[in-house]
């Protein structure tokens, strides 16, 4: 049996939304899911217990992070990530290719992998795809991805072509390298801004047959009608029977949008990094606490919210009172409502999946956020 698989439990009848059932060795969880980001093995001001009671199921940490950073052996010491960060749901870990490629010229790409001066302190470090499994499977997620190059935005047709065929070399690489038979190895389709090498990326990781796939390089600069567009693109040359993550993507209209595209799983940094900066997320739209217009606001975040903040009470007044301050508790008042936020958002979208009122749900979150609807 497959450590990772994937069950649809009902597709919507008017678009390829679906919701399912992600199966992995540390539970099964509901999709469409949102995975809270713990880049350096905890999700910023959050205890593990909190992400429990605020519906988190599973979470993603940064395997470049944790390369530099305890390094993998002392967390395989410690008895693998779960253990370390006192986590007992599910992990998946990225390859740490996206944080390397984002280092600029502080890297360089060969066939081999990639040479790079580390962020904390210079030193020369080297990833490869075996070097990434070796990481992934010394940290002991229940998903890993393949080691892959995130193409920038722009990138001229010829670079993206050599990347994209690159990135496939890599992903049979990776699989080879991934020995683990408690993990699942996802393949992570690349290919730019351009259709046919999508395609081409898609059809090459399919002939690999990873137990799911992500899609990559999106949501890196370009605008949201060619991002939609290129994920179109991507899932369709995809299997129904496997998972598909969207990488890096936090924000309701995306969600909407993917998944209706087809889209069972999301991670990103966006709703606790947000929070940080004095934003919270709401049904209506975002709102930046620190504005004037709060001062006298004695309303919590969200009516009908259930987050720690809106069940007790804070107000948007106090809340606002913590910021100008500096006070941490302030920080952790809004990254636990807009994490929670989204696991409700999530739970919606599974609702009218399962009652066929996908498309009702998008209509009406477009009349709430007019602002943030796609452009025909």
């Amino acid at each position: 049996m497959p450590a990772i698989t994937y069950e649809i439990i009902h597709q919507d009848k008017n678009t390829n939304a679906r919701a399912g059932i992600l199966h992995t060795p540390h539970g099964s969880f509901l999709t469409p899911i949102f995975m809270p980001v713990g880049t350096k093995a905890t999700v910023k001001g959050v205890s593990p217990e909190e992400l429990k009671d605020l519906g988190a199921r599973i979470v993603l940490s940064n395997t470049y992070h944790l390369f530099l950073r305890p390094g993998a052996e002392l967390v395989r010491e410690a008895g693998g990530l779960h253990k370390f960060m006192h986590w007992d749901g599910g992990i998946l870990t990225d390859s740490g290719g996206f944080q390397v490629f984002s280092l600029g010229e502080l890297r360089k790409i060969k066939e081999e992998g990639v040479t790079f001066r580390s962020h904390i302190d210079g030193s020369k470090q080297f990833l490869s795809p075996e070097v990434s499994m070796e990481v992934q499977m010394a940290l002991g997620a229940d998903i890993v991805m393949a080691f892959d190059e995130c193409i920038p935005y722009p990138a001229d047709y010829e670079y993206a072509k050599e990347s994209t065929a690159r990135t496939a070399r890599w992903a049979r690489r990776s699989k080879d390298a991934m020995t683990a038979n408690n993990q699942g190895l996802f393949g992570i389709v690349q290919g730019g801004m351009y259709e046919d090498l999508r395609r081409q990326s898609a059809k090459e990781l399919v002939e690999m047959d990873f137990p799911g796939y992500a899609v990559g390089g999106l949501s890196v600069g370009e605008p949201k009608e060619l991002m939609y567009e290129m994920l179109q693109v991507s899932t369709s040359e995809l299997p129904e029977n496997k998972a598909r993550y969207l990488m890096g993507v936090g924000t309701p209209d995306y969600f909407i949008e993917s998944v209706m595209r087809g889209i069972d799983m999301f991670d990103c940094v966006f709703p606790t990094r947000v929070a940080r900066n004095g934003m919270a997320m709401t049904h209506t739209g975002r709102i930046v606490i620190k504005n004037a217009c709060y001062e006298h606001d004695h309303n919590v975040l969200e009516e009908n919210c259930d987050c720690y903040a809106c069940r007790n009470g804070y107000t948007r007044s106090y809340i606002r009172h913590l910021f100008r301050s500096d006070e941490m508790f302030g920080l952790r008042l809004l990254t636990l409502h807009n994490l929670r936020f989204l696991q409700i958002f999530m739970k919606e979208m599974r609702e009218v999946i399962l009652e066929d009122k996908f498309l009702e749900f998008r209509t009406n979150f477009y009349v709430n956020n007019p602002n943030l609807q796609p452009k025909q």
